[in-house]
């Protein structure tokens, strides 16, 4: 597990949501699993954010208020200083073409934002190693 080193636990992650309570839902749920979770609103901070400090993880929404987070991903993937950094997409699109569209730009795993999403996106924490 590769998890900052100045923080005992769980993996550190970058929640990028715009969207208040869905962030809050999956922020809780994170942190009772032991994760610190930093929390931002929209692209532009998300990608500010991934150069703040060290993250395991970068948990991307696609639908945001400024840059969608396909962008954001390429962006993310193209920067060698943050492309090693994971990024597991989270959303409420749930078509085929737009799966593949995030994983082509770049996401490790695209998560559905259904009844099931904070199991499978724990689950999906856990087999990267990360919980």
């Amino acid at each position: 597990m590769t998890t900052n080193p100045e923080h005992n636990g769980g993996a550190v992650i970058l929640l990028v949501e715009d969207t208040a309570v869905q962030a809050l839902r999956f922020k809780a749920n994170l942190e009772e699993n032991g994760c610190m979770v930093r929390w931002v609103e929209n692209g532009r901070d998300g990608l500010q954010a991934a150069h703040e400090s060290f993250y395991d993880l970068i948990i991307l929404d696609i639908e945001l208020p400024d840059i969608n987070g396909f962008e954001v991903c390429r962006r993310l993937k193209a920067d060698p200083a943050v492309a090693e950094i994971p990024v597991i997409m989270l959303t409420t699109r749930d078509r085929a073409e737009d799966a593949l569209i995030g994983l082509n730009t770049g996401a490790v795993d695209y998560i559905p934002k259904d009844n099931f999403a904070d199991l499978v996106l724990l689950e999906t924490i856990k087999q990267m190693g990360l919980l």
